[in-house]
């Protein structure tokens, strides 16, 4: 019965997460519930079926692959600080590239901030969140679990792409270009912003060490 709720959970997770998204469900429930009210729902059912993922996972039936170490929590705590850090920069931030751009109008191509790295931030902090996790759960639900989720962001930054590409070719061709041509390190706006959006996501590496144990049941300094 074990995998069969992982099995259930896993296949309510993709189709959540891919069915309102898309035409012509998504129109569909943004005429009847508002912009707000479709981003408020989606985002509970979107957490609400992670939960459920979460914590079938671990009620799935025990299968051994590899013996935990110390290293492996090491290194999960050493790939969490820039997932943070990630996650902080790219929130509300303008970036007409991927998911989770705010304020897309106000994108400057010369100064393209975290997008210079990836344009696909908060995709890229997903999948090294996953993989990192990978290493200390060495057990075959985890490992699918983690595994999954790192493929999903992986492959859903290439579907993006794909997409953007296709509703507006030259638009997208010419702000690549020009988010390419653009200074790795680009001088930021406001200096102001960098630091307190660095400091809030060290904050949130914190909270996440703190409430990892009452959350997950794991310590990860343990």
């Amino acid at each position: 019965m074990g995998w069969i709720e992982y099995a259930s959970a896993f296949a309510t997770f993709f189709l959540t997460h891919s069915l309102p998204v898309r035409p012509p469900l998504r129109p569909w429930l943004q005429a009847r519930l508002g912009q707000a009210g479709f981003t408020l729902s989606y985002s509970s059912l979107s957490l609400a079926v992670l939960a459920w993922l979460l914590s079938a996972s671990g009620r799935a039936p025990y299968v051994h692959l590899w013996d935990w170490a110390p290293w492996q929590n090491m290194a999960v705590l050493a790939a969490m600080l820039p997932v943070c850090l990630l996650l902080a920069l790219a929130i509300g931030r303008p970036n007409p590239f991927s998911v989770g751009g705010a304020r897309n109008a106000d994108y400057n191509p010369d100064r393209p901030g975290i997008a210079r790295l990836t344009r696909h931030p908060l995709l890229f902090a997903l999948a090294l969140w996953a993989a990192a996790h990978i290493l200390p759960n060495g057990d075959l639900a985890h490992v699918i679990l983690f595994g999954a989720f790192a493929i999903f962001a992986l492959a859903g930054g290439w579907l993006v792409d794909r997409r953007k590409r296709r509703a507006s070719p030259s638009s997208w061709g010419e702000l690549e270009a020009r988010r390419r041509a653009a200074s790795f390190f680009p001088s930021p706006g406001s200096w102001v912003n960098v630091v307190l959006r660095g400091a809030f996501g060290v904050g949130i590496y914190a909270s996440i060490i703190w409430l990892h144990p009452w959350l997950f049941g794991v310590d990860p300094l343990q």
